[in-house]
């Protein structure tokens, strides 16, 4: 049947029509909200180059995620900034007194299971020269990282992490990691991979945020070649095989593709980052007043849900979820 017969307009009249054939529902349940806690401040330190965004001291912490559950979302990724750093990042595996550890047993203690709790697993914001991994002659030495990076996960799911997510791009972290966790009792700690992690300049921002420029040289040797598709797909495949329980494609709004193929292929619990650089774009322009700021992420991240993620790392996720709320 074709034209005039059929008039797929008919569909699109009206809202309550519009509502009842919405293919791709975008929910407070697909957002994780990331949050950034910083040792030693006492106030919120905004971010330059992320209007909205705040390093915050340990104290402020709870509240804020204590607002994220408020508006249905159900977890946070936390991000620590020490005040001490070092060689080889050691507070990132500080049982005792490592922020993010600490800030863990703070956010768990006020809301327990109210909310899941995500680590973000590198050593980048740890070390003195900002690689994720320990440094030697200017490389990255793969192997002794992994033992660090094993380390870190057990000191935080001892913490009371619910989720530990490697980022560090560093190959067999995710079997390290797994086998780590298990060997000291903590087997339903679950994995989220960063599988497909592109060497992108959409982190510039971040990198202010966390304090984690490398002092010298670049990512890109450990980091994925954003020109490698197929690629990317193995360092899926591999962190599946590895025992990852959730993959992650980052950046996404430039990688839709990435997603789309790696929901259709693995059909595994499938997170995207929608990271700095694409929200200082969008919240650079609406304050410019060139865009509608409401439509344009909400528009975005449907089309970062329709690529095939299930669960998007956003910092608009608190707004968004506001506007859910709403109603668009």
């Amino acid at each position: 049947m074709s034209y005039p017969e059929m008039r797929l307009r008919r569909l699109r009249r009206t809202e309550g029509l519009r509502r009842m054939v919405r293919q791709i529902r975008l929910s407070t349940d697909n957002l994780i909200h990331p949050i950034f806690v910083q040792e030693g401040i006492e106030e919120p330190v905004p971010i330059s180059s992320m209007p909205g965004v705040y390093r915050l001291p340990l104290e402020g912490v709870e509240g804020d995620a204590e607002e994220a559950v408020e508006l249905g979302i159900p977890a946070v990724i936390l991000f620590g900034i020490p005040a001490h750093k070092d060689e080889k990042g050691s507070s990132a595996y500080d049982d005792d007194n490592g922020i993010v550890q600490s800030t863990v047993r703070a956010v768990k203690a006020r809301l327990g299971e109210k909310i899941v709790v995500i680590t973000d697993l590198c050593l980048c914001e740890y070390t003195s020269h900002g690689h994720c991994g320990v440094l030697k002659d200017g490389a990255v030495i793969n192997d002794e990282t992994l033992k660090l990076l094993g380390q870190t996960a057990v000191s935080q799911a001892k913490a009371g992490a619910d989720i530990v997510a490697p980022s560090g791009m560093m190959d067999g972290q995710v079997y390290a990691i797994r086998q780590a966790l298990d060997d000291n009792g903590y087997p339903d700690t679950i994995i989220m991979a960063y599988s497909a992690k592109s060497a992108s300049a959409f982190y510039s921002p971040f990198r202010e945020a966390a304090e984690s420029t490398p002092q010298v040289g670049d990512r890109r040797s450990y980091q994925m070649d954003y020109s490698n598709p197929d690629e990317a797909m193995r360092e899926i495949e591999l962190d599946i095989e590895e025992g990852a329980d959730m993959i992650m494609v980052k950046p996404a709004l430039a990688y839709l593709d990435l997603i789309s193929r790696a929901k259709s292929l693995f059909g595994y619990p499938t997170a995207a980052y929608n990271v700095s650089g694409e929200y200082s774009l969008v919240k650079a322009a609406a304050e410019k007043g060139w865009i509608d700021e409401k439509k344009i992420v909400l528009e975005t991240l449907t089309a970062i849900r329709r690529a095939g993620a299930d669960m998007i790392l956003t910092y608009h996720a608190k707004d968004a979820a506001r506007w859910l709320r709403e109603g668009k």
